[in-house]
């Protein structure tokens, strides 16, 4: 996406007599104003902020602090120069403000006037469309955090390190967030250490509550601790590099994403965070519910404020839990925000150029239209089926570790033989269950205590066999196994 500075360069060079900026940072915004004004050729522009409590702060005449009022001003006194209107946008739905705002529009055309509205959302009456250029400044750019950061170490005295992973890192945040933290950071730690980037990240979390749509999922275990996958792991390895700022210098192609897809309770969600740890890449997941839910507006405004979101902290690994259910009721013909939504989704997977991948897990994959699943839009589409003999054995002996058992005293033979067409939690949960039966006898979890957990567990495959046939059946031909493929043990 193009930065806010060449969004409002776009505008005024178009001679837009109104001009959306659609962001929540009003001192940014400002700050980006006035330096278009001061080098507007010949003569620079003054820039005459107004509110509705205040009216004009600089330039202007005082007491208009009623809109109208001061929109005729704008409209029939007023000297050359970029005039924005910060609280204005939250009283379009009055029909005479609509009007006064829309004929002041048309009256400064070619005046040398310009006309800035500061929204919070992108959405317009129909009567201003036509008149209006719509700036979507949600996050600071490249640019801009690179000059506070800067001038934040020159004002200190200090010496600054990787600039561009830092300015990377930061990416996200607002340019207030940023500078609080980079004043905090910087009292606690003298130099770009590997536990102030660390602190950079943990402070994204509090970013994504704040916006709500996007929630932070901290590093999770290494890949080592996912069972199984062979496959898949590979594949996760040989991107690893990928991201690195040596990788974009020789201009490597950037893996965008991959569609995980198979039966519940075999490690999607986990490999997904291990994607993000092995990659050293902050992880969001994407609530599809929270955007149907319209708490933050309409569900297509919020699915784009979303990847604008994710777009501004790239790199980072954006993930869509269930992805079947965002678009579940999509066909050729309907509508609704369903429909748009996902084909929203389409475009931007194949067009998007930040550094953004996408995680995307499903379990009823026969809900997923073709479109969905050719090249171009994911890079890899991997079907995640029961584990087999040896993946069984590799996961019950991460859990036991986890559960302070050791495997090694264990028959890891004879407990996977006794966990056959078992998913990864279910075998998860048949640990824990021994253990606390034996905690409960004040004595070691032993392996007749495993063999009676495993005894009272119906295992998925057993109670949705023919699902679980129609699953693989339509993955065959669909998708590549997570894991290399062996004679199947039933």
């Amino acid at each position: 996406m193009r930065t806010t500075h060449e969004q409002v360069r776009t505008a005024l060079a178009s001679a837009y007599p109104l001009t959306i900026l659609v962001s929540m940072e009003e001192e940014r915004q400002e700050l980006l104003l006035e330096r278009f004004g001061s080098a507007a050729k010949p003569n620079p522009l003054p820039l005459a902020v107004w509110n509705c409590v205040d009216g004009f702060l600089t330039v202007g005449p005082e007491g208009l602090d009623d809109p109208m009022a001061a929109l005729k001003w704008v409209a029939d006194s007023a000297p050359q120069g970029l005039f924005l209107f910060k609280d204005i946008g939250e009283f379009l739905e009055d029909r005479r403000l609509l009007r006064r705002l829309r004929d002041t529009a048309m009256k400064i055309r070619g005046t040398g006037r310009f006309l800035f509205i500061l929204k919070q959302n992108a959405e317009l009456p129909d009567a201003l469309k036509q008149l209006s250029y719509v700036v979507i400044s949600l996050f600071p750019d490249d640019t801009e955090i690179e000059h506070l950061v800067k001038s934040t170490f020159a004002a200190r005295g200090q010496e600054g390190g990787d600039i561009e992973r830092l300015v990377s890192s930061l990416k996200g945040m607002s340019l207030t967030e940023s500078e609080h933290l980079l004043r905090r950071l910087l009292d606690k730690h003298k130099k770009l250490t590997e536990e102030f980037f660390t602190e950079v990240l943990a402070e994204k979390e509090q970013v994504s509550r704040k916006e709500g749509i996007l929630e932070f999922v901290p590093p999770d275990d290494a890949i080592s601790k996912l069972g199984g996958l062979d496959q898949l792991k590979e594949w996760v390895r040989e991107r690893s590099s990928l991201f690195l700022p040596e990788a974009r210098k020789k201009q490597m192609p950037t893996p965008r994403g991959v569609l995980l897809m198979g039966i519940s309770g075999c490690g999607k969600s986990l490999a997904v965070k291990i994607i993000a740890r092995e990659w050293v890449l902050p992880l969001f997941r994407l609530d599809m519910n929270l955007v149907f839910a319209g708490v933050h507006g309409s569900a297509e405004w919020v699915f784009h404020r979303a990847l604008e979101a994710v777009e501004a902290v790239a790199p980072a690994v954006l993930w869509i839990d269930e992805i079947e259910m965002g678009i579940a009721g999509y066909a050729d013909g309907q509508t609704g925000s369903n429909t748009r939504i996902f084909s929203t989704f389409l475009t931007w997977m194949q067009e998007h150029r930040a550094d953004v991948f996408v995680a995307a897990t499903a379990n009823r994959i026969h809900l997923l239209p073709a479109e969905i699943l050719r090249k171009g839009r994911f890079d890899q589409v991997f079907f995640v089926d029961l584990p087999t003999e040896e993946e069984r054995k590799e996961i019950l002996a991460i859990h036991m570790e986890r559960n302070h058992i050791d495997p090694a005293t264990f028959d890891l033979i004879l407990l996977s033989s006794a966990t056959r067409a078992w998913n990864g939690a279910e075998i998860e949960q048949a640990v824990a269950s021994a253990r606390i039966t034996a905690h409960a006898r004040n004595k070691q979890a032993s392996q007749n205590d495993l063999l009676a957990a495993f005894g009272k567990t119906i295992p998925l495959s057993r109670t949705m066999e023919e699902q679980l046939k129609q699953i693989r059946s339509w993955a065959r031909t669909r998708a590549l196994p997570a894991t290399t493929q062996i004679k199947p043990e039933f």
